[in-house]
């Protein structure tokens, strides 16, 4: 079963910025990045990223490492 990278709004980090992380950390073109960002900021999450369990641990450590607050789950 495949499992997912979930980054969660927070009252902290600007919008610009997490465009930048994932667009940075992921390589996702600009318009992927922002309609990601947005669905963080409207919704309060967005899965970014989806695989095994080691690549989403992997991915949720280095948002951690960009600030971001970020967990994994089972996908659906």
């Amino acid at each position: 079963m495949p499992w997912v990278t979930i980054v969660w709004d927070d009252p902290v980090n600007l919008m610009t910025y997490v465009t930048h992380v994932f667009r940075t950390y992921f390589g996702y073109p600009k318009d992927k990045a922002h309609r990601l960002m947005m669905q963080v900021h409207i919704e309060g999450k967005s899965v970014v990223s989806s695989g095994t369990r080691e690549e989403m641990e992997r991915d949720v450590n280095a948002m951690h490492g960009y600030g971001l607050w970020a967990t994994l789950e089972k996908a659906e």
